[in-house]
């Protein structure tokens, strides 16, 4: 059945009753609604319905519904009184370490304005592997989720009144993550996904009411879940398969969000194959102690001069140096090899780093930017055992895309468009990257940054009603592949360890420029 349904939002304006037309009023909303948009079924909750005649008497039988829906599962989650006040929904990328949210108006599908806060949960844990241990303790999980819930009801109140408007408003929010912080977030047991055959509880949280979460928003609004595929691929991916477009294009394009972990998609609209691997930790600061996510402050981009290896540093937000990010990472990797400091395992040579070279507690340091004048702190420098980590993680992120393309009989270098995500793809040079053999040697108009595709992703699902059935169609499309098992990969990957890799004719511009 074809849904003729453009907003979730939909004004109507009803006939009163009369002795000849007795219909009860749910019936009446529900019925009229039903011949409109062309849906089967179309619940309506009990608290609904005991505003319900209040609603219409007061209002002349003019009238709003909020729903939400697809196929013949429809809810008419909310009416309101048909006047100018806004009707909002609020759409969040529930990450690992950043939580984002938009606010929306549903009517247009315009953005009112963003924000984000830090995952309060950081302070139990930085990764998802000592959460989920923290959750099993007793009131651990009940504490996880209360801290997601009270780091957001602020951020969303404060949100709100930049706007000039009241949560209260907000009668829909999706929400996209990977799987185990949905399952936090809903204070859910992720315990069975860590442990063999590593099973979630749900894959498909569907649509909840809000407040039974702690959520302060209106008190009908209702929750949407991005659904996930398993314990290692989130709705957060789903969400970006849906920004992307990669679920409707004739050309087969891949998607890549380096996080936790690197997470890839591969298909085009008659098929979509995905994979995982740990390809992540190096690329979010978790290099050195220098390491940091990409803030303020961060290094995100270094240029060597070859002639007089002289380093020119870039910071976000041009502010003093306080660490570096991955991009930052990968940008120094890239510059060290063209100028000759490093040789092709990663490996500082000594005699080319110019007495940038210094003995730290654990070997040698190379300084990549002295301590400012007058300081007593010291400068930021880097260690070997920083770059053997990201000549790992690169290894690792190179062979995951060179076995899924692998298993499809293409290569890496066939591809087209290559979508990447996240912030990972927002700060990432592409030139940087293809020089330390992290990604395939395609000429860079191939490479196309999304941004915050999860963000993104849940926001199409509030603007546009007709991409909901889409995300259940993708999700069943998805073939999962499992790189634990494969043993292709693992030959691959000791090939990849080499910068660019062992096979030079696999990136010819590196070549080139070296």
């Amino acid at each position: 059945m074809t849904v003729q349904c453009e907003s979730w939002v939909q004004s109507v304006a009803l006939a009163p009753p009369a002795l000849t037309d007795n219909t009860a009023d749910a019936e009446r909303l529900t019925g009229h609604l039903k011949r409109r948009l062309g849906v089967g079924g179309l619940r309506i909750d009990l608290a609904t319905l005991g505003d319900l005649p209040a609603l219409l008497r007061d209002n002349d039988y003019r009238v709003r519904g909020i729903l939400f829906g697809a196929g013949d599962a429809w809810q008419l989650c909310a009416v309101t009184a048909d006047d100018p006040r806004p009707v909002l929904g609020l759409a969040v990328d529930l990450g690992t370490t950043r939580i984002v949210v938009s606010l929306m108006d549903l009517t247009g599908g315009r953005v009112l304005g963003e924000d984000s806060l830090d995952n309060p949960q950081l302070a139990v844990g930085p990764d998802i592997l000592t959460r989920i241990h923290y959750s099993e303790a007793a009131g651990g999980l009940t504490r996880l989720q209360r801290m997601v819930i009270e780091g957001l009801n602020p951020t969303i109140a404060d949100l709100c009144r930049r706007n000039q408007t009241h949560p209260e408003r907000i009668f829909l929010m999706s929400l996209a993550g990977n799987t185990a912080m949905t399952h936090l977030f809903l204070k859910l047991t992720p315990r069975w996904m860590i442990r063999e055959p590593y099973i979630p509880v749900v894959n498909r949280p569907g649509l909840l009411a809000a407040a039974d979460l702690g959520l302060e928003l209106n008190p009908a609004a209702r929750l949407f879940v991005f659904p996930n595929i398993g314990s290692y691929f989130g709705g957060d991916l789903i969400a970006g398969i849906i920004h992307s477009g990669l679920h409707r294009r004739e050309e087969t394009a891949i998607l890549v969000d380096v996080g936790t972990n690197a997470e890839v998609v591969l298909g085009n609209r008659d098929w979509l194959l995905a994979c995982a691997g740990a390809a992540g930790p190096a690329l979010e600061g978790g290099i050195s102690k220098i390491g940091t996510m990409a803030c303020p402050g961060a290094i995100d981009r270094v240029l060597i001069d070859p002639a007089t290896r002289r380093f020119e540093l870039h910071t976000i937000d041009d502010q003093p140096p306080v660490g570096i990010c991955g991009s930052g990472v990968i940008d120094l990797a890239a510059q060290l090899f063209r100028a000759g400091m490093i040789d092709i395992r990663g490996r500082l040579i000594p005699d080319a780093c110019n007495g940038r070279l210094q003995m730290g507690l654990n070997g040698p340091q190379l300084e990549i930017a002295p301590p400012p004048a007058g300081a007593d702190r010291q400068g930021l420098a880097i260690g070997q055992a920083a770059f053997d980590s990201l000549i790992r993680s690169k290894a690792a992120m190179y062979t995951i895309l060179e076995t899924i393309t692998a298993s499809v009989g293409i290569a890496p270098r066939d591809l087209q468009i290559f979508f990447v995500a996240g912030t990972f793809g927002a700060f990432i040079d592409p030139d940087a990257a293809v020089t330390i053999g992290m990604l395939p040697d395609l000429p860079r108009e191939c490479y196309h940054a999304l941004g915050n595709s999860s963000l993104e992703g849940a926001k199409q699902v509030l603007a546009d009603p007709q991409v909901l059935p889409q995300i259940d169609a993708v999700r069943d499309r998805i073939t999962y592949m499992e790189l634990n098992v494969n043993q292709d990969f693992m030959n691959r990957f000791s090939a990849a360890k080499f910068l660019p890799h062992t096979n030079p004719e696999l990136f010819p511009s590196v070549a080139r420029g070296i």
